[in-house]
């Protein structure tokens, strides 16, 4: 895709609410990305009462996937991230591989929960002798 071609697309969807990729309820806002020097996106993302993520991978055709997922404002019940094997998760900063780890959120009963996500793409290296392919 062109240089001028994905510049439209972006000003076609940036900075407003869209259906989130799970068909599960939430929306998503795309605020900026860039594809060069290092490919990211930075999304606001919002999940109503009755919203909810089934676990799943985000798979990408080469490189590392990383995303910092930071809880602007929790749901008052449910809403809760869930990953087994993040690299470091704390109540509001979840920070992981998507494309490795499965990772969901669960039913939002009350209230609605906003979290900036930040993802980006490192390109893919060899492995040394007793290295973490979670964070290598």
């Amino acid at each position: 895709m062109g240089f001028f071609k994905k510049l439209r697309q972006f000003f076609q969807t940036a900075w407003r609410w869209q259906r989130g990729r799970q068909q599960s309820g939430y929306d998503k806002m795309l605020l900026m990305q860039s594809m060069w020097p290092l490919p990211f996106d930075l999304y606001l993302l919002r999940f109503p009462t009755g919203s909810e993520i089934k676990p799943h991978r985000d798979p990408v055709e080469s490189g590392r996937h990383f995303r910092l997922n930071i809880v602007l404002i929790p749901a008052e019940v449910g809403g809760e991230f869930n990953c087994a094997t993040p690299i470091f998760a704390s109540s509001r900063i979840k920070f992981f591989r998507s494309d490795l780890c499965e990772h969901s959120v669960s039913k939002v009963e009350v209230g609605t929960r906003y979290v900036l996500s930040i993802g980006w793409l490192l390109p893919d290296k060899p492995l040394s002798a007793g290295a973490d392919p979670i964070v290598n």
